[in-house]
């Protein structure tokens, strides 16, 4: 199908039912599962957290999955929860858009001065969402170039600006994000 689609120059459009409106629960789910473990990871880690943070400004809009204000730093938190890499440029323009809009609209609010901001996109680590960001190297490297224990790291001592990639293990368990210092500029 897909040789016939490129041969007359024609988009190819497949859609997969599975059961009916199961397999979007199930997809859901999943969603759900990882944004409640990053959500408990940050609350224990002493962030406030607010979900789903819906925002507009200029015609540019959209919602965070998880939002994140560390008040003793002002320290910012945008995550972008996948759980997998479909639409890579997507992903990378939509958390782009997030990371520059959403500190201008809390400012604007006056609900949050960010000094530090954050950029996250979380993935499972699963070896398929591993090997979708080894093949992109170079073009993950240059969009988000902190990885998982760089995050984690910020997470804990919120200092300055950072993008990255954040893999969770496909555990519930919680385990503790470290220190709550934070690092002066």
């Amino acid at each position: 199908l897909e040789a016939v689609a490129e041969a007359i120059e024609a988009d190819l459009t497949i859609g997969l039912r599975w059961r009916g409106p199961k397999l979007a629960r199930l997809l859901d789910r999943r969603h759900a599962q990882l944004q409640d473990r990053v959500v408990r990871l940050l609350s224990d880690a002493g962030w406030e957290i607010s979900v789903e943070e819906s925002f507009n400004h200029f015609g540019e809009r959209g919602s965070v999955d998880v939002l994140g204000w560390r008040s003793d730093c002002r320290a910012l938190l945008i995550v972008e929860v996948k759980t997998e890499l479909v639409d890579l440029q997507d992903t990378v323009r939509t958390l782009d858009m997030k990371a520059r809009v959403v500190p201008i609209v809390l400012r604007r609010s006056g609900r949050w001065q960010p000094d530090a901001v954050a950029s996250v996109l979380v993935l499972p680590a699963a070896n398929v969402n591993r090997a979708a960001v080894a093949r992109h190297a170079a073009l993950l490297a240059a969009a988000l170039p902190a990885r998982s224990r760089e995050v984690r790291r910020w997470i804990a001592a919120p200092s300055g600006p950072l993008r990255g990639i954040w893999f969770l293990p496909n555990t519930h368990r919680v385990s503790a994000m470290g220190s709550r210092e934070c690092t002066q500029r």
